[in-house]
């Protein structure tokens, strides 16, 4: 999906998305062959992850602090 579709489907901005990505907490994406960025289904899922968090009001380094534990 395109950006524009995963800021409809998770209710963020689509610079909140881009902010995001370049504090890598959510990885670059993949591009299409006009240099869109695609998102996998999964990314919508650790999108909303980080919303949740945010709304405990959960530091952005506590949250990549989580993803550690996530992945493991």
């Amino acid at each position: 999906m395109k950006i524009g579709e995963l800021a409809s489907r998770s209710g963020c901005s689509i610079q909140t998305i881009r902010y995001y990505e370049r504090e890598k907490l959510l990885p670059r994406p993949r591009r299409s062959e006009g240099n869109f960025r695609l998102y996998d289904p999964s990314m919508l899922d650790q999108l909303m992850f980080i919303k949740r968090c945010r709304t405990l009001n959960l530091t952005l380094d506590e949250i990549r602090g989580l993803f550690v534990f996530r992945e493991d």
